[in-house]
């Protein structure tokens, strides 16, 4: 008898990158297996994980039975890992009708995926250490204020840089007329802006993309994969803010220090 499971398995928890890949799958209706990865025991520096990706980090995406060009005969699995490769996996083999993306090679293929890099290598890495040396960087905070300037700087020149796309023409979206994977894969970041500290009432057209967004019915299920946001009601009170952030505070220094005996 057929297996019923589906044969896509997310590993991933709640943050930027991990709602990226759930809000993409949901999107496309396309049935999926999520298993959460508990970051604050470490799991995903566990031995099974890293042999899905070597890396230590979320999200990592299994497909059990990947299409025929690239199973090549071999009842093998295929693991990605990388949010923007696991996007571009999901884009060129389970979005024929691109509904979330366009023809490969074309014009607006070719500025998709340099959005989804500005992401990957810009607006991720930046405003991930801002969200380090503002929320998880060991007391006293004077002593973080120099990185902690460095990189919620960089991060608003980067929201300047979509808030200003995006004005031009009064966009909707990042590349043409639809929703794509550029705009997935940024939202997760942009819809945390508070959480780095920065005021996303600077930027309106990026402020209004981000709330447009975040009404679409697979970005509220997607991006409640595979827990319910926390941060939705703590980023409302500046009090549970320092106690979450304390609780995260303790999981990065314990596995920063790890790391480092390795």
């Amino acid at each position: 008898m057929a297996s019923t499971e589906p044969n896509l398995v997310l590993y991933t928890t709640i943050t930027p990158n991990g709602m990226k890949i759930s809000i993409a799958l949901e999107e496309l209706g396309l049935p999926y297996k999520p298993i959460k990865i508990d970051m604050t025991k470490n799991e995903q520096k566990s031995d099974w994980f890293l042999r899905i990706n070597p890396n230590g980090r979320i999200p990592a995406l299994t497909d059990t039975h990947p299409p025929a060009t690239i199973a090549e005969g071999k009842n093998e699995p295929i693991h990605l890992w990388e949010s923007g490769s696991i996007l571009l996996y999901i884009t060129t083999h389970y979005d024929p009708k691109h509904q979330l993306g366009f023809p490969v090679g074309t014009r607006e293929w070719h500025d998709m995926v340099s959005w989804v890099f500005f992401q990957n290598a810009g607006l991720g890495p930046m405003q991930g250490q801002a969200n380090h040396f503002v929320r998880y960087a060991p007391p006293p905070a004077d002593q973080h204020a120099y990185g902690a300037a460095r990189y919620q700087n960089e991060t608003r020149r980067l929201y300047r840089v979509l808030d200003a796309h995006l004005a031009d023409g009064d966009k909707q979206f990042l590349v043409g007329d639809k929703l794509t994977v550029a705009d997935i894969t940024c939202w997760g970041w942009v819809s945390m802006a508070a959480w780095a500290g920065v005021d996303l009432a600077e930027f309106p057209s990026l402020q209004a993309w981000e709330r447009r967004l975040g009404e679409r019915p697979a970005f509220q299920r997607g991006g409640n994969v595979p827990d319910p946001n926390p941060l939705t009601e703590i980023l409302k009170d500046p009090a549970k803010i320092e106690e979450f952030a304390a609780k995260g505070r303790k999981v990065v220094q314990e596995g920063m220090k790890k790391d480092a005996e390795k």
